[in-house]
């Protein structure tokens, strides 16, 4: 059965690329249905930025992190901190998976959708491969990068399992760099409050509907 109560669900496929407006200066890309993937290390602050700019869209838009959906399993929860192993990687796949599903889902029903993960560009097992095959051509990544300084100082405030330590934080921050010269967008929000990087999030999503990037 295809039905939910009396709402019929469409059905989920690949996410296309966006069409771009035949008059780009006049169209109004802050309302476009868009999947949106926000990449950055711990204490980037992608989470807040991510939930702020879904909360203030013109259209209906929904929150999808990854980190989140990785803890809906409670009982044998394999946590990356202890050692990435099968296990961890198995649950991470299936998280991704589940992002995937619920973004082509949402987007079939009208809803954009914003996903975060700190996706690294030196590993292809939890790289940027698997959320196309599981979102489609059509998600728009973005990176979000602020200095280390700052990303220590913030993943110091952060409780439980989501805390690293200071070395860890250092060493995963050291790899993101790698996204410099990917031809992503980047927003070094070292500087920045929220609510300002969440519209320089507006101003490159806007950008890459009227020229997608290539990846």
């Amino acid at each position: 059965m295809n039905t939910t109560g009396h709402i019929q669900l469409p059905p989920g496929g690949p996410v296309p690329l966006p069409h771009p407006p035949a008059d780009p200066s006049v169209a109004d890309l802050s309302q476009a249905a868009v999947a949106v993937l926000l990449i950055g290390p711990a204490g980037a602050g992608k989470t807040t930025v991510a939930r702020h700019w879904a909360d203030r869209r013109r259209v209906p838009t929904a929150h999808i992190s990854l980190d989140d959906v990785r803890e809906w399993v409670r009982s044998g929860f394999a946590n990356p901190q202890s050692g990435w192993n099968e296990n961890s990687e198995a649950q991470y796949r299936l998280a991704r998976r589940t992002c995937g599903f619920a973004a082509r889902n949402f987007l079939a029903n009208g809803i954009s959708c914003i996903l975060d993960d700190a996706v690294f560009p030196d590993r292809p097992v939890v790289g940027l491969g698997g959320w196309k095959r599981h979102v489609g051509p059509g998600l728009l990544p973005v990176v979000v990068l602020p200095g280390l300084e700052i990303v220590l100082e913030r993943n110091a405030a952060r409780s439980g399992n989501r805390r690293l330590s200071d070395e860890e934080v250092a060493r995963i921050h050291g790899r993101m760099a790698g996204w410099y010269g990917s031809g992503l967008p980047i927003i070094d929000n070292s500087t920045h409050d929220v609510e300002t990087t969440a519209r320089m999030l507006d101003e490159v999503v806007t950008r890459s509907i009227a020229s997608p990037p290539s990846w």
